[in-house]
């Protein structure tokens, strides 16, 4: 059974969590969700609530198949965390999957692993991606590597499903 974790924090983006987390379900995996506190519940960017089940400072990727990244305006908050970045950084060193969509792209320019290769965002932070060394596209999907981005909750029925793939090698 592959194993996946989420991040989580307060006004996430709620269908950039909530989609992906219940397709990979319906695989049949397991999804963990790792916030700033274990057994919190955080608010979406549009109220709905997740609640933590791990304290982010408490994995590592070495236990996990591959990481999912919700935008909303929690990646902002999340990439001020040391503990983040680091889980972000061995996920790539590991060459796993990482899924990030939208303001996600926030968590991996702090986590400096975006140079010299291709992804997409929200438009909101193209330039903080340029800026740190990506080939930025405006596609709704875009796949580089162990890397799957995806630009707004409009393209998550391809987001999701390049995730999956990844995870099924």
């Amino acid at each position: 059974m592959k194993k996946i974790l989420a991040f989580v924090d307060d006004v996430y983006e709620d269908l950039e969590l909530w989609y992906p987390k219940i397709r990979l379900e319906e695989e049949g995996w397991k999804v963990t969700v790792a916030g700033p506190k274990s057994n919190t519940l955080y608010k979406g960017k549009h109220g709905y609530p997740c609640k933590s089940d791990v304290d982010i400072a408490d994995v590592e990727a070495i236990h996990y198949d591959g990481l999912l990244v919700p935008g909303g305006f929690a990646p902002d908050k999340l990439r001020r965390d040391h503990n983040v970045l680091s889980l972000t950084q061995d996920f790539d060193k590991q060459k796993k999957p990482i899924a990030f969509i939208c303001h996600a792209g926030w968590i991996l320019i702090s986590a400096d692993i975006l140079k010299g290769r291709k992804a997409t965002s929200t438009i909101g932070i193209k330039d903080d991606m340029i800026n740190a060394g990506a080939e930025w596209v405006d596609e709704p999907l875009v796949v580089d590597g162990n890397l799957i981005s995806s630009r707004t909750p409009v393209d998550l029925h391809l987001f999701a499903k390049a995730f999956v793939d990844a995870l099924k090698g």
